[in-house]
């Protein structure tokens, strides 16, 4: 009878201890696609690192609790496509986008998966959400939208090169932020009482006459608006061209000054990065894009290249260098 009694006593326990076994089996381990159409290269591997670092902080670690489906494109817009298509195939519970490159071709790509940009310069320009406060579809993120940038970057200029007066600004008409960032650049050059010269940059070919121009029309320096495909291969080359030319140029990203440019003042995508953890996370606990407002930038960074300086005889002042995040020896 007493071998009965603890029988019928270890049951339930042994009941418990097989359901909780079978939904530790079960839980899914979830899955995120990481869609960047850029080649997996130095910055591209700080912006990964950025990401994997803002999931620590929420209690998630690659190949423990969580599976990253890590995707690149090289550089080809044209593989986007088949990386999103093959992204889908595998049902990742979130996919996560690179820039507005990668972002396109996940729209196309399924219209239930979420997807967390981290950055956009124009999210509702091009399209990807309806409003920053109500996204309403399966995409929402971070955005770049700062055009106080660009002013921001025209000041710059004008601090480091002595009688500044005339600027060329290198820009894109066909991409949606344009319009946005040159009343941004126009507003701040009338302050500053710069005139400028703006120069429509749609190929790299563009690129070179563009700064032909600037020096024909004596500009004392050039403001690039121009990202992307178009530059982004060829910063190199870019930045020859701009020590050929002997004009200061300030960019956007701190990519082409590492790449032998000048300045640059913009948004930090390594943070970006880090902070698209955040709406991962959210999703993944029920949450939904439609629902989740599309956050703006909040960490600056200046980057300053003393190489590039020296080589266009260009004194940096010393009140400018103090304010770098970065300065490139």
């Amino acid at each position: 009878m007493r071998k009965i009694l603890i029988r019928i006593a270890l049951c339930p326990l042994l009941l418990a201890l097989c359901v909780s076994a079978e939904a530790q089996q079960s839980k899914k381990v979830p899955r995120i696609g990481y869609l960047n159409d850029s080649p997996l290269t130095t910055f591209a591997g700080a912006r990964a690192e950025a990401f994997r670092q803002g999931l620590r902080e929420l209690g998630y670690v690659e190949g423990k609790n969580i599976v990253i489906e890590w995707r690149y494109g090289d550089g080809t817009p044209d593989r986007s496509p088949a990386l999103a298509a093959e992204l889908v195939r595998l049902k990742v519970d979130v996919i996560v986008t690179g820039g507005e490159a990668a972002t396109r071709p996940a729209r196309e790509a399924t219209a239930s998966i979420p997807i967390v940009m981290t950055q956009d310069d124009d999210p509702v320009g091009t399209g990807f959400v309806a409003s920053l406060a109500r996204p309403g579809g399966n995409i929402t993120g971070l955005s770049t939208l700062a055009p106080e940038r660009s002013g921001k970057r025209l000041e710059l200029l004008k601090e480091i090169v002595p009688g500044l007066s005339r600027v060329a600004v290198f820009g894109t008409s066909t991409e949606p932020s344009s319009a946005r960032e040159l009343k941004e650049i126009e507003l701040a050059a009338g302050a500053l009482g710069i005139k400028l010269q703006y120069r429509d940059v749609l190929s790299l070919k563009d690129v070179e006459i563009a700064f032909r121009a600037a020096v024909k029309e004596r500009a004392g320096a050039v403001l690039m608006n121009v990202s992307g495909p178009i530059t982004n291969p060829h910063r190199k080359e870019i930045a020859e061209l701009a020590v050929k030319s002997r004009l200061p140029v300030t960019y956007g990203r701190r990519e082409p000054v590492e790449a032998g440019g000048l300045m640059s003042y913009g948004v930090s995508v390594d943070d970006l990065d880090r902070r698209a953890a955040t709406y991962v996370d959210k999703i993944l606990k029920s949450a939904k894009p439609a629902d989740l407002p599309v956050e703006q930038p909040t960490k600056f960074e200046l980057v300053i290249n003393l190489k590039a300086a020296k080589q266009i005889g260009l004194t940096i002042p010393p009140n400018v260098l103090v304010r770098a995040d970065r300065v490139i020896k």
